[in-house]
């Protein structure tokens, strides 16, 4: 199964109209119906008020105000959203060094 894209969005309120409908409303005063299959839980790290995993496919295509910098990937195998970590690959070239004919360190030498 493939992993799903997600953001946290703060919403002012998400209720349930039927059983694959809920109503969104954000606190600009948007209000758009969104299916339960793209809701995937309560963002628990929120403490000032409540916000949702929502799918990014479908905020795009709804009027709702919210975020990219706190973003997912929700994984149906375990059933929860995973943080997105971002890695950057450095590649590290190393210099060209000439070979010693002798490795005997003169200062470390024993007298």
């Amino acid at each position: 199964m493939k992993k799903t894209k997600c953001y946290s969005v703060r919403l002012k309120s998400l209720t349930e109209i039927s059983n694959l409908a809920l109503r969104a409303a954000d606190f600009s005063g948007n209000k758009c119906i969104l299916p339960k299959s793209t809701v995937f839980g309560i963002d628990y790290d929120v403490i000032k008020s409540d916000a949702y995993w929502i799918a990014a496919w479908i905020l795009e295509k709804k009027e709702l105000q919210y975020s990219i910098k706190k973003e997912g990937w929700y994984n149906p195998k375990k059933g929860r959203v995973e943080p997105a970590i971002k890695v950057e690959i450095e590649h590290h070239i190393p210099k060209k060094i000439e070979p010693v004919s002798n490795n005997l360190i003169t200062e470390l030498k024993r007298p």
